[in-house]
């Protein structure tokens, strides 16, 4: 059976903090199990920026080429 670090590590901190040694918050000392977490929301959330980005760009190139057919329209419909 194979143990992780970060489960060894959380059996650590669980021990010190029953036994006194650290007077960390619960939040710290449960890190462990909740840092892998927190790592692949973090990369979900930059990879939704990414797109949100490229989308927000798209639209703003689409509104321009939009406004200058309609220029373009007025200017031939005036001729």
């Amino acid at each position: 059976m194979k143990i992780s670090l970060l489960s060894m590590l959380t059996v650590l901190f669980i021990y010190l903090k029953l036994t006194g040694v650290i007077l960390w918050s619960w939040w710290w000392v449960l890190s462990p199990l909740w840092g892998p977490f927190t790592f692949i929301l973090g990369i979900v959330a930059f990879a939704a920026l990414c797109v949100g980005t490229v989308a927000g760009i798209d639209a703003v190139e689409r509104r321009i080429q939009n406004k200058k057919r309609i220029a373009r329209l007025k200017r031939n419909h005036e001729k």
